[in-house]
């Protein structure tokens, strides 16, 4: 079996080690607010409020000032002080553990994810039965930390499972252990940060998660739709300007193998991206990735070079060109508050600017509006959003530098060759949440194994056969997709909730159609981000 992931134990074991390590050097703290687009669309009218110029494209959030009173907020709903009781108030109000003093805090909780679903149109039963926990503090004003670990066990819908199947791996978020069940899945993976704030302005972290970047509920730059990765990000505020670089260890799946034990192919990873808040209402952000391979397919070693670790927000396009070139993307990001918390958003990938490589000016764009409060309903936040990505666009002639992370896009879950529409509306009132999306895609699939017409970004492409390709080519697909949540908030302190969700998709081509009508109802937790919208 090959082994995707380190156990959750080793994991947890370094976590604390680098913890204990760097404690006895200072005592310090930057809290840490895991990332999903559910929790974070919360903070609309906060973030997007013309009265501040909070930096909103870098995800994971640390909070601050401007988003505290908001998070407190989220965290404490339905909370009755009154209640004295210790098991009541485990179950309604508080963390499981939570210890508060003048040097430290610690807080853990048990999670539970256990769902049990139907689908009508293919006659299955799904399941999700996952059992895990999270836990997190500070230690003195400059040092926090959050580690979360799940053990899962799911049925999947049909789309779902066929999507497994082909990569061998759940999206978002582990290698499948159950890889020759053709039904059934069984993953655990580990989320752990350690974050360092010597100064207000600087945040360093590390450890093992993802960055997110953009204001939309996609990313066409970075995401997080594919797997936590080891990371190290270096974060500075300087006024209006927020800079960010971080360098990350990321793998692959289904690529030949070198290792004496048969581990996965490695690549590195190097990001920058800085965002100006121009003004309070307009913000401007240039971004820049680079993968390299640390071998090539006859397993040559890459080597080191210098720019991997340039801070420079445009040396990683420094590195070689031969023999074995990197694969570079750039991107510029912007955002204008037309209204107090209403913004209109936007993304642009550029992906292959050496003309002398076909295919030439492969890329993507991303529009969007999205805000709170609509109609002036408090708590009534909206997203729209439309997305593009030619084709060929993050591929690279080899598999291993592609821009994916275990086989899974590092951008878009639809990989390219699409356009897509998203629309979202989610309210709030007490502890009642409700939550609807509508996704329209078109795209070209590939009709059979013998040819890449530029959708699938796992694929290496033939830089003689691209030229001349436009968006859609290949099978004509189109993909129709709602999905409906009612939940009743249970504890705030890690999102346990009731839940009944409903979710219609319909995908067809000349070669076919595919149904999916499921219903689902469970007792959820965690604040992590599950997607199934592809």
């Amino acid at each position: 079996m090959i082994k995707a992931y380190p156990s959750p134990i080793k994991k947890i074991l370094l976590l604390l080690g680098v913890i204990i390590t760097l404690t006895q050097v200072s005592r310090s703290q930057s809290v840490y607010a895991p990332y999903s687009y559910e929790f974070y669309q919360k903070f609309n009218a906060d973030v997007y409020s013309v009265n501040n110029s909070f930096h909103t494209s870098l995800k994971p959030y640390l909070i601050d000032s401007i988003i505290a009173p908001k998070y407190n907020a989220i965290t404490s709903i339905g909370v009755d002080s009154s209640r004295k009781n210790y098991f009541l108030r485990k179950i309604f109000n508080e963390h499981v553990f939570d210890e508060r003093t003048s040097e430290y805090t610690f807080y853990a909780d048990y999670i539970a994810d256990l769902q049990i679903g139907r689908d009508f149109a293919n006659n299955t039963t799904t399941y999700l039965n996952t059992r895990g926990y999270q836990l997190g503090g500070t230690i003195g004003d400059k040092f926090s930390f959050y580690t979360s670990g799940y053990e899962d066990q799911a049925r999947f819908a049909n789309y779902y499972q066929a999507v497994v199947q082909k990569t061998g791996f759940i999206p978002g978020e582990a290698y499948n252990r159950e890889y020759q069940s053709t039904t059934e899945d069984d993953w655990s993976y580990v989320t752990a940060i350690l974050s360092y704030a010597p100064i207000k302005q600087i945040n360093i972290t590390l450890g093992e998660d993802k960055t997110f970047i953009g204001d939309g509920y996609r990313s066409l730059l970075l995401s997080d739709y594919a797997a936590n990765y080891p990371l190290l990000r270096f974060t500075a505020t300087l006024g209006r300007v927020q800079y960010m670089m971080m360098w990350a260890n990321l793998e692959d799946l289904n690529v030949p193998k070198y290792d004496t034990y048969g581990n996965n192919r490695r690549k590195w990873a190097a990001f920058h991206y800085v965002d100006w808040n121009v003004t309070n209402r307009l913000s401007l952000g240039y971004f820049n990735a680079m993968i390299a391979a640390e071998t090539d397919d006859n397993g040559s070693s890459h080597g080191f070079d210098a720019n991997y670790v340039n801070p420079l927000v445009f040396a990683s396009a420094l590195g070689p060109k031969t023999p074995y070139p990197d694969n570079i993307l750039t991107g510029f990001t912007g955002k204008y508050k037309i209204f107090n918390k209403t913004v209109i958003y936007a993304q642009l990938l550029l992906d292959r600017l050496d003309q002398s490589v076909a295919p030439k000016n492969t890329g993507g764009y991303q529009i969007g509006i999205r805000g709170a409060d609509l109609f002036k309903i408090t708590n009534f936040n909206y997203l729209f959003e439309f997305n593009t990505v030619k084709p060929y666009t993050y591929s690279s002639p080899q598999v291993i530098s592609n821009y994916t992370d275990y086989s899974e896009p590092l951008g878009d879950p639809l990989g390219a060759n699409f356009k897509e529409a998203i629309a979202i509306l989610d309210y709030s009132i007490g502890r009642f949440s409700f939550q609807g999306q509508i996704n329209y895609a078109s795209f070209g699939l590939d009709p059979n194994a013998a040819v890449n017409y530029g959708q699938n970004v796992m694929l290496a492409f033939d830089p003689a056969t691209v030229e001349g390709s436009t968006t859609g080519q290949g099978l004509a697909t189109h993909l129709y997709y709602g999905e409906g949540t009612i939940a009743y908030l249970i504890n705030p302190k890690y999102n346990l909730r009731f839940e009944l969700g409903g979710l219609y998709r319909k995908q067809e081509n000349s070669q076919g159609t595919q149904n999916t009508k499921l219903v689902t109802f469970g007792i959820r937790a965690s604040f992590r981000q599950l997607y199934h919208d592809f």
